[in-house]
């Protein structure tokens, strides 16, 4: 954890690396998720000298919780379940709803 982390940070560091690993992340990518978080928290409230554009503007990870991950409520994109389709050879995927491609893909 770098120095300029404050005693919160490293609290939320270490709270967000278990939990990745208890979800079944490698230790390294525990924590990749764990500091990636703890700097863009950082970047928004304005304790770090440079942040991006997404950082200061983009819903905070508190709040987004894993909606962009494809296992929030609405489950994947149409473009994830699209991409899959593609990967297994399925027939007709492009003119296909979301819906179909979800029955295409687990039907085969």
């Amino acid at each position: 954890m770098p120095e300029q982390w404050s005693k919160k940070r490293e609290r939320q560091y270490d709270k967000i690396r278990k939990s990745a690993r208890e979800r079944g992340e490698s230790p390294g990518r525990a924590k990749e998720i764990a500091s990636r978080t703890v700097n863009k928290e950082r970047a928004r409230s304005g304790e770090s000298k440079q942040a991006s554009r997404t950082s200061t503007k983009d819903v905070s990870s508190g709040h987004r919780g894993g909606k962009r991950s494809g296992q929030g409520s609405g489950g994947r994109t149409r473009d994830q379940l699209y991409n899959e389709a593609k990967q297994r050879g399925i027939k007709g995927r492009s003119k296909m709803s979301k819906r179909q491609l979800l029955n295409a893909l687990n039907a085969k």
